[in-house]
């Protein structure tokens, strides 16, 4: 299937479930096509998109400088929803899981996982997912549906909410905030969705929109090779690659869409990403699966096939979740590992697991829906 047939195929719903217009989303010139509808004047237009992204407001009632005449005609055709809150977990670690309720009841999880100098923050980008990773758990539940510009951004704003962190502007909109950075490497291939996802980026890096930098934003994908060139010339965020094996056979093993694109067009489509430089490496993600992918010889292989590609890469411990069929290599297998990768001049760091206890770590997103839905079929058998 094409990219283009896939956003058809699982294209996001553009009401709610009421029918009326998600504002969120829209940019401000659509934004003020969408009002003119109802003869609203653009200025009106302008202020409700202030009011949405830089005060992050969640009911029409608070736009104070907007008549209460026009707050109704708004509160009847547009919404400014948040996402339903099912359920939020919060980890010793301090990482937090909310799992978010869609207007139509679909439901994806969000990660806020802080730091010492930062704050990430993990969003989805699909429900469930169309890549069938081995070692993945999302990879597990089928994919149900791409989520709509509002939906990606809903996640960021829902954050803010949670953490308190409006407005979004202002000479002093980092000084303490602990919401520093946007990764999406939740549910979901967001190359497989990418229309959607470079629309709420664009309005995340916005100045007067959520205004999170290009260079607070990483996009990974396992390896969309036509969109990656686009992503990086309209967007130029910091990108990662889900790479996880060092030749086609073990790579397609383990993840299915090598057979589509094998790592020669891969690794070509990151030379050529814009912008790539030594001062703008790309990551490369690759988890730690004991006996698979875990030898000195896949170490070497690696460094090889990374050559002339400003790179980092970044060694995931894997995180085991049930019936996955993989365990994690030792931590002296992936110390050996590094060893090899750093005494040949590779910048390799062994990435902390986070949010273990509540799997919100790295491979173990999966909707609760579906863990219920999983349960109570095989309580019924």
């Amino acid at each position: 299937m094409s990219v283009t047939t896939h956003g058809k195929a699982f294209a996001a719903p553009k009401t709610d479930a009421a029918g009326r217009i998600p504002l969120i989303g829209l940019t401000l010139e659509q934004m003020r096509e969408a009002l003119a509808v109802h003869d609203i004047p653009a200025f009106r237009a302008k202020q409700v998109w202030h009011w949405i992204y830089q005060r992050g407001v969640r009911t029409f009632e608070e736009m104070k400088n907007i008549s209460k005449e026009l707050r109704a005609v708004l509160e009847a055709g547009y919404s400014i929803d948040r996402p339903k809150v099912i359920a939020e977990q919060r980890s010793e670690d301090g990482t937090i899981k909310w799992l978010l309720g869609m207007s139509d009841g679909q439901q994806v999880e969000t990660v806020f996982i802080p730091d010492n100098e930062r704050g990430t923050l993990c969003i989805s980008s699909q429900v469930g997912c169309t890549l069938t990773c081995k070692f993945c758990h999302t990879g597990t539940q089928p994919l149900v549906r791409n989520l709509g510009v509002h939906e990606i951004l809903q996640q960021i704003m829902h954050a803010r909410d949670v953490l308190n962190e409006w407005p979004s502007s202002g000479p002093d909109k980092d000084d303490g905030r602990d919401l520093t950075n946007i990764v999406l490497m939740g549910m979901g291939e967001p190359l497989y969705n990418y229309e959607n996802v470079a629309g709420a980026m664009k309005i995340c890096m916005d100045g007067e929109g959520l205004s999170i930098g290009k260079r607070r934003i990483t996009l990974s994908t396992s390896g969309v090779v036509p969109l990656m060139q686009r992503c990086g010339e309209e967007l130029g965020v910091n990108l990662a690659i889900s790479l996880h094996a060092t030749n086609d056979e073990q790579r397609s093993s383990i993840m299915p869409i090598n057979n589509k694109y094998p790592l020669s067009e891969l690794m070509e489509a990151c030379r050529n990403y814009p912008g790539v430089s030594n001062m703008r490496r790309i990551t490369f993600e690759y988890v730690m699966l004991k006996g698979v992918n875990d030898s000195d010889e896949d170490a070497r292989r690696l460094i090889g096939l990374l050559k002339d590609i400003p790179h980092k890469v970044n060694l995931i411990p894997f995180n085991a979740w049930p019936d996955s069929g993989f365990e994690c290599s030792s931590n002296t297998r992936i110390d050996k590992f590094s060893k090899v990768l750093i005494e040949a001049g590779v910048t390799a760091t062994v990435r902390r697991p986070r949010g273990r206890d509540i799997l919100a770590a790295c491979g173990q997103l999966k909707s609760e829906s579906q863990r219920a839905k999983k349960t109570h079929f095989h309580e019924g058998e």
